[in-house]
């Protein structure tokens, strides 16, 4: 009985211990008025629990009350309440502080914002000028007014200009150590390059709008959450992403070679992550999704510093093909563009339908190609006609039989 008794009274304390604990509590936050919000006041929040922040915030309220009161009593008896307003400015500063972390742990600051609006509007007569610009200089003057938003601006459009030109320098950095890295392309020096600009600006742009007093939390949060809705709905430019990663790594062209990819032809211009631009003979210019490439053969037409030029000619059947052989050998070996070695070749390749035709395949440089190949062609032209030698076309031989009756 005894012991039942006891843990009945136990109980019973336990309960009711933790309200006593909170009727107990007194707001400390407002012993100083003039407490740091940059960390003092944060520090002393923080450990706080949601009916304390409560406390602390009635107990702010309550000074802000008496701040108003005062300031009410110096406009009915009609002496300056710019200094009285300074303060009152100072407390509301505090205040929200406050009210941010009651609101952080579930808080309704909503009844303390409502008191916070009334007790802080401003009753001014627009006839009366000197009304007009009291309130204009204590606005001016206050210290969340104007020369403070002046000097946050300020602060802002430096910080910009730092990050901006600390971006510039980090970029110029990454650009020469991407460039000793052997192998580097210019396309994965110029990702790195890129990445690095903007991660900076964007670092740069977080801090400044801090300066403005931005609080840049939940920005930063709606960052995270936007960014996985745009990368559930942009799947097909994660694809390419992914697929310009792939090609920077394996570097199967570069910036100013010509290659073909998804079935064009022409010279890289340019490439981002999502695409490659190719600009075409013609001088079109061709924007291609890296998606589209990755996943396709890809020819590299001037990754190498020589090529081989194939050519096919023909001569007719009554010829003699020594000498069409010899022929195409010395206006291939005397052009001043074809490599002595590897040697060309030069041989009979095909007993065609109108022709006997020969393959001839000389080396050159990659910058070279068009030009051996134009003027071999021409010469063998000119030189089978001096010659005697025939180029055949296609011809069909039409027999005739006539049947009697």
């Amino acid at each position: 009985m005894i012991r039942s008794i006891l843990r009945t009274l136990f109980l019973a304390t336990a309960l009711v211990s933790p309200t006593l604990a909170q009727d107990a509590y007194q707001p400390k936050t407002t012993a100083d008025v003039n407490v740091d919000t940059a960390k003092t006041l944060p520090t002393m929040l923080r450990p706080l629990q949601l009916d304390q922040l409560e406390a602390e915030a009635k107990a702010w309220q309550q000074v802000l009350a008496a701040k108003a009161t005062e300031i009410s009593n110096a406009e009915i008896a009609g002496t300056d309440a710019s200094a009285l307003r300074a303060e009152q400015d100072a407390i509301v500063e505090r205040f929200k502080i406050v009210l941010k972390a009651f609101a952080n742990l579930g808080g309704d600051r909503e009844p303390f914002d409502k008191y916070l609006d009334a007790a802080t509007a401003l009753n001014v007569d627009a006839s009366d000028p000197s009304a007009l610009v009291t309130m204009a200089t204590d606005w001016i003057t206050a210290p969340t007014g104007g020369i403070q938003l002046a000097i946050n601006f300020g602060k802002f459009l430096l910080t910009l200009l730092v990050f901006r030109l600390l971006s510039g320098i980090l970029a110029s950095i990454v650009r020469k150590a991407v460039g000793r890295i052997k192998g580097a392309s210019d396309l994965l020096r110029d990702f790195f390059v890129n990445v690095t600009r903007r991660i900076i600006f964007f670092i740069g742009l977080i801090v400044a709008l801090s300066m403005l007093n931005v609080d840049v939390t939940p920005f930063v949060a709606a960052l995270g959450a936007a960014g996985f809705v745009i990368g559930f709905a942009l799947q097909g430019t994660l694809s390419n992403f992914a697929s310009g990663l792939m090609i920077l790594i394996y570097r199967p062209y570069d910036i100013g070679e010509v290659v073909t990819v998804a079935g064009t032809t022409g010279k890289v211009d340019a490439m981002t992550l999502v695409s490659t631009t190719l600009r075409l003979p013609d001088n079109q210019t061709v924007v291609i999704p890296n998606n589209s490439i990755w996943g396709d053969v890809i020819t590299n037409v001037t990754g190498q510093q020589t090529r081989r030029v194939d050519m096919v000619f023909g001569c007719g059947y009554g010829d003699d093909l020594q000498k069409a052989q010899d022929l195409l050998t010395e206006i291939v070996t005397k052009h001043p563009k074809v490599h002595a070695d590897p040697a060309p070749v030069v041989k009979v390749h095909e007993l065609a339908d109108s022709s006997v035709n020969f393959v001839v395949r000389p080396w050159t440089n990659t910058a070279d190609y068009w030009d051996v190949f134009w003027d071999v062609t021409r010469q063998v032209k000119e030189r089978f006609d001096k010659e005697g030698l025939n180029i055949p076309y296609p011809q069909r031989e039409v027999h005739v039989h006539q049947v009697t009756g």
